[in-house]
């Protein structure tokens, strides 16, 4: 089992431990040196939007290109490290929600954040693209971070001729800082969902977010139209995040504090393709469960390469 275990990045090896702790019934696969562990982090709910923390290994059903795979290891109550990315929209049409949003991210960030286990960075994008904190587990700088964040002046409106890069905004994170880091990885984004001037598209924003194994959460707020929503669902949907709206009914806080059950409440899985890579590419991925009436959230698709 040692020699097994020295081939696997740091976060396969807490998955694979604590698949054996949690399970008289699991068995050691049989590792080789150019295997890749492919790991997915699910979370699982009724039809009522209730979350479901109660599944085994055996309750889910994982197709790789429509082929059936074998789930290696399997953990319900992951403590394995965050990398979380707050990605803040500073265009003038988050202007009148930005304090709101500060609020909210200073309440979330001190009840999400393990000091020396977790990191989070902050960046905040609309004409611009901006790494207000680089990764940080301290709370004092990252709340330091948070009070800088804030819409373009009017003059710096001008001068720049105004924009939101959304998706260059994504992409930067992804490839730049969520990808080096192993474990597990979200982006939040506050933002309305509607891009303006970025060199790249949603679906290399979601490509980027794919390669790196990161999950995207959205809180979306818009006053002037649902123009974003559908783009920030997908982005959502195919990274195996989750989209929320903020309303007269649910503010910020309240949305936060779903992520944030919903963080707590992950089914991380890995299995090893019995397919070999010849050329690197997409692989396409189905996450079901055996009982009906369940909706699983997870990722649509992984980068194969070599």
């Amino acid at each position: 089992p040692l020699g097994v275990l020295t081939l696997l990045d740091s976060w396969s090896r807490r998955a694979f431990l604590a698949t054996l702790a949690a399970s008289s019934r699991a068995q050691d696969p049989v590792f080789r040196s150019d295997v890749r562990v492919v790991n997915i982090l699910a979370t699982v709910t009724n039809r009522g939007g209730q979350l479901q923390r109660d599944l085994a290994a055996d309750d889910f059903v994982l197709l790789e290109n429509g082929r059936p795979q074998t789930i290696h290891y399997f953990s319900r109550e992951s403590d394995l490290p965050l990398t979380l990315g707050l990605l803040v929209d500073t265009s003038l049409s988050q202007e009148k929600v930005l304090s709101a949003e500060r609020a909210a991210s200073f309440r979330f960030l001190d009840r999400v954040l393990r000091e020396n286990m977790d990191q989070v960075f902050i960046m905040q994008f609309d004409a611009g693209i901006f790494l207000r904190q680089k990764l940080t587990s301290n709370r004092k700088e990252l709340d330091d971070a948070l009070s800088l964040v804030d819409t373009q002046t009017r003059a710096e409106l001008q001068l720049q001729g105004g924009g939101t890069r959304l998706y260059d905004a994504v992409e930067k994170s992804s490839s730049e800082i969520l990808k080096q880091r192993q474990g597990r990885k979200a982006l939040i984004l506050l933002t309305d969902g509607v891009d303006v001037r970025s060199d790249g598209t949603s679906s290399t924003a979601i490509d980027a977010a794919q390669r790196a194994d990161a999950l995207i959460y959205a809180i979306y707020f818009s006053a002037e139209g649902p123009e974003g929503r559908g783009v920030l669902q997908r982005m959502c949907r195919d990274t195996g995040g989750g989209f929320f709206e903020v309303s007269k009914k649910r503010n910020f806080e309240d949305v936060f504090d779903l992520i944030q059950e919903e963080l707590r409440s992950q089914y991380s899985l890995g299995f090893v393709s019995d397919q070999p890579i010849s050329n690197p590419e997409f692989r396409k991925l189905q996450l079901a469960t055996k009982q009906k009436g369940l909706v699983v959230q997870a990722r649509t698709r992984y980068w194969a390469g070599r």
